[in-house]
C-alpha cells in the first residue's frame, strides 16, 4: 500500500471501464474523485470536506473497495460499513451495486465522545453527507443553493420585489453534542419566530440585487467556500473570515474568492469601497471569527463599517473543528488531540462570542441567519442565551421549494470532458424553457464555475422534472453525443431525504422536526427503484446526534435498463419530499401532489 503522504488519487476518465458494470465503475470513479487533490480538503487523510468528513475509513479500506468494485459482478452488491467494505452478496441487476451506512449509532450512544472512542478503535468513520457516499463535486456542489438563497435575501431587502419569507424562525433545542458541515449556503433575513406555515414560493417575484450591500460571513472550506462567489453573482460585496489562510488561497485559485489579506483594516476598506460603489467584490481576511465578528460589531456601532447581512459557515458542527480564540492555529490539531473535552469547552465559549456578535448585528438591523452548521446550538452550550434569536436558512427561505420536491440535482461527466457538461447544460435549459431562474443559473455557472476533479454541474429541479433530465442524458450517451456516461446524484440536503431539526427540518409546521422515518423510507424506496448506490448516514451537516439522512446515485450509461431505472429513481426520490411535506400539512405540497399525480393515501381532499 502506498504511503498516504505520497499518494495522489484521481478518477479514470473516458468511456472504457475496468469494472464489470457501469454501476460499479461509476461508484469507483466517484470514490476516487472525492479524494482528488482538486476536490478534497485533506486527501492524504481521506478527508473530503467539513473538517473530518471522510470517503473511506483507511487507505487499506479504500484499496479494498476499489479492488472489490472492479471484481463485482453485475448482479452483486457490495456493503460498506462506515468506510470499510464488509461483504459482497448476490442480488440482481436492478439492485444497487453498493449499499452504504455511515456513522450510525444507537440513540443513547449518539454523542461526540462515544463516536470518537469508536473511531479511535477503528470501528467507524464520519461520512458527512456526500463524502462517505461518494458524490461530492467540490464547492460547486452547494453553489447554486447558496446563490438562490442570496437571491432570496436580495428580494427580501428590496421593497419593490415584494416580501414574505418561507416560514419564520424558532427551533427545538434538543440535546447532544454537534457535528456535520452543512452545505455552505447563502444568507437570509427571516426575523420572525414560531414555526409558521408554508406561505408561497420564496420572497416575492422581483429580481432583487445585492448591489450596494455588504455581507459578513465566516468559513471558506469546502462548504463555506461557495459563499463569496454566490454573493458576487448576486452583485454584492462580501467579507469572509477564516483562520486557515490555505483555504482562502484555494478559493482565490479556483475563482470562488476575488482576493484575501491578513489585515482587517485593509479588508474592511476594500469591501466598503465596493459597497459604496455598488460593485461586486469578495474579500477574505485571515482571522478567527470569534474575534473578528465582535470587532466588526464594535465598528458597526461606531459607524466605521456598515454590514447588511450576516451568516456563517465555519465548521462549528464539530467543536474540535472550530479553533478557540486562545489557541494558535499551529497548535490546533495537537491541542484537540491532547484534551478533546477541554478543547470543546473552549471552542463553545468562542462560538458563544461569535454568535453573540451575530445577534448583535441583528439587533442593529442586519439580516442574520444560521446556514446549517449547528453553531447556534454549540453557542448555546457555550453560554450564549440568545443563540436562537435568528433563524436557520431553510425555514427562512428554502422550505417552500422543498414542499414542491425541488432540491439539488447534480451530474458528473465520467468522460472527464468539460464539453459533456456544456452539452448537458444546454439540454437542461431546453427541457425547461419557462424556468428563467434555472436558465440564468446555467448561463452564469457556465461562465464562472471552475471544475474541481471530474467536470460536474448542479441545478435545482423538482418532482416530475429530474427524471426528464436523466432520460435526456441517457439518450445523449446512447447516441454518442456525449463522450461517456453521466453520474446523477444529489446532496443529502434535499426535500425528503433528511431529518435535521437544526437545519432541513427546523420548525416544521406540524412539529415533526426530529422524526427520522422519512430519510429511511427515502433510502428504502431508492433501493427498490434501481439506484446504482444508496447510503444512510448519521450526523452530517449538523453533528452526531442531530441528523439522519440518505443519498442516492444513478448512472446514465445509454442502455434501456438505465432509462427504466432513471425514470423510477428520479421520479420517486423527489416524490418523497412532496409526500413528507404533505404529511406535515403544507398546502403547496398537497397542490403539487394533486397536480402531478402523487398518491398520498391520507391526504386531505381538495378544499
Amino acid at each position: 500500500m502506498t504511503p498516504a503522504r505520497t499518494r495522489i488519487v484521481r478518477a479514470p476518465r473516458g468511456a472504457e471501464r475496468t469494472a464489470k458494470s457501469w454501476g460499479a465503475e461509476a461508484a469507483k470513479r466517484m470514490l476516487m474523485n472525492n479524494l482528488d487533490p482538486e476536490v478534497a480538503e485533506h486527501p492524504e487523510d481521506l478527508v473530503v470536506y467539513g473538517g473530518t468528513g471522510k470517503a473511506a475509513r483507511s487507505w487499506e479500506a479504500f484499496d479494498a473497495i476499489v479492488r472489490t468494485l472492479d471484481e463485482l459482478e453485475p448482479d452483486e452488491t457490495l456493503l460498506v460499513q462506515s468506510g470499510k467494505p464488509v461483504g459482497v452478496f448476490r442480488t440482481h441487476e436492478w439492485a444497487p451495486r453498493v449499499l452504504i451506512a455511515n456513522s450510525n449509532l444507537v440513540g443513547d450512544w449518539a454523542t461526540w465522545p462515544e463516536f470518537r472512542r469508536l473511531e479511535q478503535l477503528g470501528l467507524t468513520m464520519y461520512g458527512q453527507m456526500t463524502a462517505g457516499s461518494w458524490i461530492y463535486i467540490g464547492t460547486q456542489g452547494i453553489l447554486q443553493g447558496t446563490y438562490e438563497t442570496f437571491a432570496a435575501v436580495a428580494r427580501s431587502l428590496d421593497p419593490s420585489t415584494g416580501s414574505g419569507t418561507g416560514e419564520g424562525s424558532g427551533t427545538g433545542k434538543g440535546t447532544g453534542t454537534g457535528k456535520g458541515t452543512g452545505t455552505g449556503k447563502g444568507t437570509g433575513t427571516g426575523k420572525g419566530t414560531g414555526t409558521g406555515k408554508d406561505t408561497g414560493s420564496g420572497k416575492g417575484t422581483g429580481s432583487g440585487s445585492l448591489a450596494g450591500t455588504l455581507t459578513l460571513t465566516g468559513g471558506a472550506g469546502g462548504m463555506g467556500g461557495a459563499q463569496p462567489l454566490a454573493v458576487t453573482l448576486n452583485e454584492g460585496a462580501v467579507l469572509v473570515v477564516d483562520v486557515d489562510e490555505s483555504r482562502l488561497a484555494r478559493r482565490v485559485e479556483h475563482g470562488y474568492l476575488d482576493e484575501y489579506t491578513q489585515n482587517l483594516d485593509d479588508a474592511v476598506a476594500r469591501v466598503m469601497a465596493a459597497k459604496d460603489a455598488g460593485e461586486p467584490l469578495s474579500v477574505g481576511v485571515v482571522g478567527n471569527a470569534a474575534d473578528v465578528f465582535p470587532e466588526l460589531l464594535r465598528r458597526q456601532h461606531a459607524g466605521e463599517v456598515a454590514v447588511d447581512i450576516v451568516t456563517d459557515q465555519t465548521s462549528a458542527h464539530d467543536p474540535l473543528a472550530y479553533l478557540p480564540s486562545e489557541i494558535a492555529f499551529a497548535d490546533w490539531k495537537a491541542e484537540a488531540a491532547r484534551d478533546p473535552e477541554g478543547f470543546t469547552v473552549k471552542a463553545r465559549a468562542s462560538m458563544a462570542r461569535h454568535v453573540g456578535a451575530m445577534v448583535g448585528f441583528q439587533d442593529a438591523g442586519a439580516a442574520v441567519f444560521d446556514y446549517g452548521n449547528s453553531i447556534r446550538r454549540e453557542a448555546e452550550l457555550g453560554g450564549c442565551e440568545r443563540a436562537f434569536a435568528f433563524p436557520g436558512f431553510v425555514p427562512a427561505y428554502i422550505r417552500p421549494l422543498f414542499a414542491e420536491g425541488r432540491g439539488p440535482f447534480r451530474w458528473v461527466a465520467l468522460s472527464g470532458d468539460p464539453e459533456d457538461i456544456a452539452k448537458t447544460d444546454r439540454a437542461v435549459a431546453e427541457l425547461f424553457p419557462d424556468d428563467a431562474p434555472l436558465r440564468r443559473w446555467l448561463e452564469k455557472a457556465g461562465q464562472t464555475v471552475h471544475f474541481e476533479g471530474l467536470p460536474a454541474r448542479i441545478c435545482w429541479l423538482g418532482y416530475k422534472e429530474r427524471h426528464l433530465a436523466g432520460l435526456k442524458f441517457n439518450e445523449m450517451v446512447a447516441s454518442g453525443e456525449l463522450a461517456g456516461p453521466i453520474v446523477i446524484g444529489r446532496d443529502h440536503l434535499d426535500s425528503g431525504s433528511v431529518a435535521s431539526p437544526y437545519r432541513e427540518t427546523e420548525a416544521m409546521a406540524d412539529g415533526s422536526d426530529a422524526i427520522a422515518d422519512w430519510p429511511l423510507l427515502n433510502a428504502l424506496l431508492n433501493t427498490a427503484s434501481g439506484a446504482a448506490w444508496v447510503s444512510i448516514h448519521h450526523g452530517g451537516g449538523v453533528g452526531i446526534g442531530r441528523s439522519i439522512h440518505a443519498g442516492q446515485v444513478t448512472v446514465a450509461d445509454g442502455t434501456a435498463l438505465a432509462a427504466e431505472k432513471l425514470e423510477r429513481v428520479l421520479t420517486n426520490d423527489p416524490g418523497t419530499g412532496v409526500m413528507r411535506h404533505v404529511d406535515a400539512g403544507y398546502e403547496r405540497a398537497a397542490e403539487v401532489a394533486r397536480e402531478r399525480g402523487l398518491n398520498v393515501p391520507m391526504m386531505t381532499p381538495r378544499p
